[in-house]
């Protein structure tokens, strides 16, 4: 079951609203040399054209990835293997950065535990953005994402865009090549965005952040809320006016946006909704809320729709901290 509300159609008098507070200063792609990590390169390389941002490239060579490199040596040989690994991840780095001199650029070989390496980068370089590819393949039942990005939507503070497998159509930028002189000028396009919200506290911020994105791109924004539980709705059916109500509350009004947004009511599962409504929409971006680590329980994953919608999404995923 589906409820749909206000229609996309332009905006005509956008004289009374302010300008787009959107700001990326600093993009930090972690990579770990993979190809569904490289395919979320385009992405960052794009964004940092579009904002005219410094792209921080990151690899951060774990105890555990030397290891299986070398099948466990003793210690004598691990400083040796070390300068290696570090010499080869900054060749790496390094070749990949030579073909965009247009961006500026700063690489990092971290050692040691991934993100306590990433989380000092972030922080010295006051990221705006972090940008991740993913495998989002799943097994025993729990979605594994990869242990970067597992640990970087766990713990980041600040928005984390995730490419996964599935992405395609319109939403996926081309891969680079290890050739020629430039990486080709691809840009990012957005022409549909999708905005998911369980109602958390920080909502307003998030539809807000969602708006000055659609602003930026001039882009049509759907606000979407998923009534899991709606087994008593015939004994209680002012629960879905509370609903498209609070969906209406979250529009923005401090956003220039060049369409009315639309606001959806659906009723199901989350992640499967999502996903339907994204596909339905031909989205490029879905745009959720995530829990910080501190409050995610040992037995639940809160946010394990989120990882769902990431895994299967056929667009760029972004996360903002709730």
């Amino acid at each position: 079951m589906t409820l749909v509300e206000a229609p996309n159609k332009a905006i005509t008098d956008r004289s009374a609203q302010p300008s787009s507070a959107l700001s990326v200063k600093n993009v930090l792609f972690a990579t770990d040399f993979s190809a569904t990590s490289e395919a979320a390169l385009p992405y960052a390389t794009a964004i940092c054209r579009r904002f005219r941002s410094t792209l921080h490239l990151a690899h951060v060579l774990s105890e555990a990835s030397l290891l299986m490199m070398t099948g466990g040596v003793d210690y004598v040989s691990m400083g040796t293997i070390y300068e290696d690994a570090h010499n080869e991840a900054k060749d790496k780095l390094d070749q990949i950065a030579a073909h965009f001199e247009t961006i500026p650029h700063h690489v990092y070989v971290r050692h040691g535990v991934v993100w306590k390496n990433l989380a000092e980068i972030i922080e010295q370089n006051e990221i705006d953005l972090i940008v991740v590819g993913t495998h989002g393949r799943t097994g025993l039942g729990k979605l594994l994402l990869g242990s970067v990005a597992e640990d970087i939507l766990r713990h980041a503070s600040c928005p984390v865009l995730t490419v996964g497998p599935r992405v395609s159509g319109r939403a996926k930028l081309p891969e680079f090549k290890n050739q020629g002189s430039d990486l080709a000028p691809v840009e990012l396009e957005l022409r549909q965005i999708l905005f998911a919200t369980n109602f958390a506290k920080d909502a307003p911020r998030m539809a807000q952040e969602a708006a000055w994105l659609a602003d930026e791109f001039h882009a049509r924004l759907t606000l979407m809320h998923v009534m899991e539980d709606y087994t008593r709705l015939g004994s209680k059916p002012e629960s879905i006016e509370e609903s498209l109500q609070k969906l209406r509350e979250l529009i923005p009004t401090k956003a220039e946006l060049q369409y009315i947004p639309e606001t959806l009511l659906e009723f199901g599962h989350a992640s499967e909704r999502i996903l339907k409504a994204a596909e339905e929409r031909e989205a490029d971006m879905i745009v959720l809320g995530a829990r910080a680590y501190s409050e995610i329980g040992s037995t639940h994953l809160p946010w394990s729709a989120a990882h769902h919608v990431i895994a299967q999404a056929h667009c760029p995923v972004l996360t903002i901290r709730e």
